[in-house]
């Protein structure tokens, strides 16, 4: 096995190991003086690699992680998770599914190697599969009663024509309905493999007793594992960059649950692929519309009143990202709005953005990455992101310096490169008449 402890350039607060082990996976390991350990699993399996036909299989197979094993009964790792006042949790994106567990450091010894078996040895019962599909299918409901996850849905439908980020993580009814549990079995036994788990453990304990643990649990666990070999699950192959709109991509929709417009405009631009691309733009969206001071928010809504909320992201994915601005307004403002959005992004294509908002950003960034390192959580949470989405860890550590190098003309170079304001996917979404 191989062993790198990261380095830094400048002085920071992190100092992770990472370990490489013959059977493929990677440990990251850190230890912290808080007397708590995260243990955090990322695999590099989300909706984008799944086929139309099992699109919400990950998300649905993340529920079914918590079901049993051959050696834990459903319910029981929760159980014994709790009597000791330990949590547990999970998510599923588009490009990555997580599971944790956070402990006291007496009791990681005994709780981490649970957390494995259950992610690795999935049992996956027929009955226990068809009772969790109802439950998915209400999640599936819920999340189309609300305005922000379908004003956030078309928008991406608008945004990639090819790309499976167009695609919802929970799915579509019609296909959850028709899944097996055997499909999800197959599935399982294809994507659930050492070789694309970055296994995270950050507190207070010492950095090789860390890695010795998380070793023996996927040790022990693959001693026991019953699942089948792997099949040849279909997989959505990597699909090249969509290209920048060619002009104004949009779509109208009457939605009668709203009481005021939704105002989505959005950009194609550089994913995790190219990321030397996105820190211009992660400035930029900071610029135009994080915080009460930032561009947008002042003058749409405290000086102008033509909005009630607006904010601006540049939302990185693996092979392609978004600069998604969105807004709440009344209906007759749209047009003037979206007019007044177009011409901040000519003035940045323009005008040198003045110092003061570039510290701003700085300060902003700064802030946020301590903020972001308090906790074995938050930290794991970093570190399992970049290992295992990235493939590096240096770009997460390095990520404050590389803000404060971009200046003023850089920033400029960057909105005329990827964000034009004659060419955009917009989508508006109006309540009824």
């Amino acid at each position: 096995m191989t062993s790198i402890l990261i380095d830094s350039p400048v002085p920071r607060l992190n100092s992770p190991t990472v370990r490489r082990l013959p059977n493929g996976l990677t440990i990251v390991a850190e230890q912290m003086p808080i007397e708590a350990v995260n243990l955090s699993l990322w695999l590099r399996v989300g909706s984008a690699v799944e086929t139309e036909d099992i699109n919400g299989m990950a998300h649905f197979l993340e529920h079914m992680i918590f079901k049993g094993t051959s050696r834990l009964q459903s319910g029981e790792f929760e159980r014994l998770i709790e009597q000791q006042g330990a949590v547990t949790n999970a998510a599923t994106s588009q490009d990555y599914t997580h599971y944790y567990i956070t402990t006291a450091p007496k009791d990681f010894a005994k709780l981490a190697p649970l957390q494995i078996e259950v992610v690795m040895n999935a049992a996956i019962p027929d009955e226990a599969f068809e009772r969790e599909r109802f439950v998915i299918l209400e999640e599936i409901r819920r999340a189309e009663d609300s305005p922000r996850r379908r004003s956030f849905y078309r928008s991406m439908e608008m945004t990639f024509e090819r790309l499976p980020y167009r695609r919802p993580v929970l799915g579509p009814m019609s296909v959850i309905e028709n899944l097996t549990a055997q499909q999800m079995r197959d599935f399982h036994a294809t994507w659930y493999q050492p070789e694309s788990i970055t296994a995270v453990a950050v507190g207070n304990l010492p950095v090789e007793e860390l890695i010795q643990t998380v070793a023996d649990g996927f040790a022990s666990a693959q001693r026991h594992t019953l699942k089948s070999p792997r099949v040849n699950v279909p997989a959505l192959p990597p699909a090249a960059v969509e290209p920048a709109f060619a002009g104004i991509n949009r779509r109208e929709y009457v939605d009668d649950t709203l009481q005021q417009a939704r105002l989505i405009m959005t950009w194609r631009v550089p994913g995790i692929v190219n990321l030397p691309e996105t820190y211009g733009l992660d400035i930029l969206s900071s610029v135009m519309g994080r915080g009460r001071t930032a561009r947008l928010f002042r003058e749409l809504r405290e000086e102008r009143g033509l909005v009630t909320s607006i904010a601006a992201s540049n939302m990185t994915y693996t092979q392609q990202g978004v600069f998604y601005i969105s807004a709440q307004l009344p209906v007759e403002n749209v047009p003037v709005v979206e007019a007044a959005i177009a011409d901040h992004i000519r003035r940045l294509q323009a005008e040198p953005i003045s110092v003061a908002e570039i510290n701003r950003v700085r300060t902003l960034v700064a802030n946020r990455y301590v903020f972001g390192n308090e906790t074995p959580s938050d930290r794991a949470g970093v570190y399992g992101y970049y290992q295992s989405v990235v493939g590096d860890l240096a770009p997460a550590l390095d990520y404050p310096t590389q803000i404060r190098a971009i200046d003023a003309d850089e920033l400029m170079a960057a909105a005329q490169r990827h964000l034009s304001p004659d060419a955009y996917g917009v989508v508006e979404l109006k309540p009824a008449a």
